[in-house]
């Protein structure tokens, strides 16, 4: 899969070097030689099918680091004629902090929270919702995987799901891990790469305690701070940006991870191995929303659909392939690349099993409670 995503990246190289040198007849820069939109890495764009009617000249995202592919955004931005203004975050604790700051400091007119954060948002009254019949493209979603999402559908449009699990180098870990207990042996220290996620961390923490990952219990709360305190000499870095990128670089042999960062992992190096905790995964899943104070709310709805597109929303299997909701996008994939598709569909660190899905855990709103999670997380970090 290293391969193919490194000739789907050249060949899109090339086709702007013949843009550069005037060999392939086009008109403008951005320009294909059939007028079509062309990005600066040589991905021709997709027309919006429907296209969408709309006042705004520009839109404004908050996003994932590392999440969502730019030939998707540029694209978005040369097909509609507009500017597109991205910002990032590395956590939903920081997307939080940001969003509870109000709508003048905040002149986004799209998030993307995840999991609970989706929840807490909605009853802060920072989401808007959704206008079904401005969403056509609503209907390439996997009906099956967005029970997931159960209500929050009404908020927020789906975006990628997955597992958040164990990886390890099995040419460099003699003991290789099965639970999430097992990351508290010795022969682990300074070796682990940790999402900087305090829900998934303490989360797992609580899993190993035989308790719910959701419990707004103070006692179990102190039991899985306590117990946090004895592994932290075994994390070397928390890396929410690319926790990829100490594992393959080396710098430590476990991980705490997603999925997607998991198996391009193992592209760069075929030795990491991601591993279904004995416990059970903590399921993740997210999507884009509309704040209440959104000053562009209009183009929001053809961002939405744009990115909903099988032609557009494949993209997300080479650049950042978690588990994927887009029916569509999976079948354009089939189609029309195959080797993505089958790198896709036969690996279970991506194409997630049901049982496994099945047998995770899901991170829920704690209402009251994250200020305890909060604290703790503040706490076994100093």
């Amino acid at each position: 899969m290293k391969i193919q995503r490194e000739i789907h990246r050249l060949g899109r190289l090339v086709f702007v070097a013949f843009l550069l040198l005037g060999l392939v007849g086009c008109s403008a820069a951005g320009s294909g030689p059939s007028g079509e939109s062309v990005t600066s890495s040589g991905f021709v764009c997709p027309e919006p099918s429907p296209r969408m009617e709309f006042e705004s000249t520009e839109i404004n995202i908050f996003t994932w680091t590392e999440y969502v592919p730019a030939d998707i955004i540029d694209c978005f931005g040369l097909v509609y004629g507009v500017d597109v203004n991205v910002d990032y975050f590395s956590s939903n604790e920081e997307l939080y902090t940001k969003m509870s700051l109000g709508g003048d400091v905040n002149p986004y007119d799209v998030i993307h929270p995840s999991d609970y954060m989706i929840a807490v948002l909605i009853r802060d009254g920072i989401l808007q919702k959704l206008d079904q019949s401005k969403l056509p493209n609503s209907k390439n979603l996997d009906a099956g995987l967005l029970k997931a999402y159960g209500d929050s559908v009404n908020y927020v449009v789906p975006f990628q799901m997955g597992t958040q699990a164990i990886v390890y180098n099995s040419e460099t870990v003699d003991t290789p891990p099965t639970s999430w207990a097992d990351l508290w042996s010795t022969e682990y220290e300074g070796r682990i790469v940790s999402v900087d996620d305090s829900r998934v961390v303490i989360g797992a923490a609580l899993l190993t305690l035989g308790y719910d990952i959701n419990t707004t219990d103070e006692a179990q709360l102190e039991e899985a701070k306590q117990k946090l305190l004895e592994l932290m000499p075994n994390i070397r870095v928390f890396d929410s940006d690319s926790p990829k990128t100490p594992l393959v670089a080396g710098d430590v042999d476990l991980g705490i991870v997603w999925n997607g960062e998991a198996f391009l992992a193992k592209q760069e190096n075929p030795a990491l191995e991601y591993v279904f905790p004995k416990e059970g995964s903590i399921i993740f899943y997210d999507g884009f929303s509309i704040p209440v104070s959104a000053p562009h709310s209009d183009i929001a709805y053809a961002w939405f659909n744009y990115l909903l597109q099988g032609d557009v929303f494949w993209l997300t299997l080479v650049d950042y392939p978690y588990t994927n909701p887009n029916k569509a996008a999976l079948d354009f994939a089939k189609e029309n690349h195959s080797d993505v598709y089958e790198a896709y569909i036969s690996s279970s660190i991506t194409n997630t099993p049901a049982d496994i899905f099945a047998q995770g855990h899901d991170v829920m709103d704690v209402g009251s409670a994250l200020s305890l999670y909060d604290q703790i997380w503040t706490e076994i970090k100093q």
